[in-house]
């Protein structure tokens, strides 16, 4: 069985970005980029699934500049068996990615696609979704627990109130959800292992595809400040205030 697992190099989450002077986007310059948490997940499962000796191959994609080679690096030291990275120099929205990965499951033929539920910087929870109606197969979003057999996979998946359990026949899609697994970290033999891994570069323009973007970014702000809290003396004049200052009661 062959696994793809599409990463995303993002801002890393430690750090606390700020928008560019003329506020036209955020602020990269210098900034730390690192492999988007919900898809470090994604390759973690991948990765046991091979362990657990019910895969042969895990490869990882990404879509993004020639920086990205770093995250697939990163992912090719943490266990995917070889990367590719599809180069452009915009940033895609989900619908052009769910295209790029469409192409690349067109010529890959995967059993199993798994890729993190969103991305931090976005937040759009799109793409998997997308790509499943591409490729019309069928999904599970938000996967706390991955069971496979030879001809399925078994996702449990968190929703309000409850969990839900589909059955999907293979090929299929899973996005994971942050209670799925633990990432391990990268070993320093695995990181040395990594750079003499296969790692293809394709660029978008030779795909074929339409990749225009849908939407226009206006511009990035931060929310507004906070005005300070105020301490009240007694129960009865935070009554008061929240009767005839707030009035958020009657």
């Amino acid at each position: 069985m062959k696994i793809l697992v599409p990463l995303k190099r993002v801002v890393d989450y430690n750090v606390k970005v700020r928008p560019l002077p003329d506020n036209s986007n955020v602020d990269l310059n210098n900034v730390k980029m690192s492999v988007n948490p919900f898809c470090e997940i994604a390759l973690e499962e991948a990765v046991r699934i091979k362990e657990a000796g019910n895969a042969e191959e895990v490869i990882a994609v990404t879509v993004g500049k020639t920086e990205s080679q770093e995250q697939l690096r990163t992912a090719l030291a943490l266990g995917a068996d070889r990367a590719i990275l599809v180069e452009t120099e915009s940033l895609l929205e989900p619908l052009a990615i769910a295209k790029v990965i469409a192409k690349i499951v067109d010529e890959e033929k995967p059993d199993l696609i798994i890729l993190g539920k969103q991305a931090i910087d976005g937040d759009n929870n799109q793409t998997g979704q997308m790509l499943g109606a591409l490729l019309d197969y069928p999904q599970a979003t938000n996967a706390s627990e991955v069971v496979l057999d030879e001809n399925s996979v078994t996702v449990t998946r968190e929703i309000d109130g409850g969990l839900q359990t589909l059955k999907l026949n293979k090929p299929a899609i899973v996005t994971t959800d942050l209670r799925l697994n633990e990432p391990r970290y990268a070993s320093l033999p695995n990181i040395m292992k990594a750079k003499k891994k296969e790692l293809t570069v394709k660029n978008v323009s030779e795909l074929g595809l339409d990749i225009s973007a849908r939407t226009e970014l206006l511009s990035v702000e931060l929310p507004p400040s906070r005005d300070a809290g105020i301490i009240v003396e007694s129960v009865d004049e935070l009554v008061d205030k929240l009767k005839n200052e707030a009035k958020v009661i009657g």
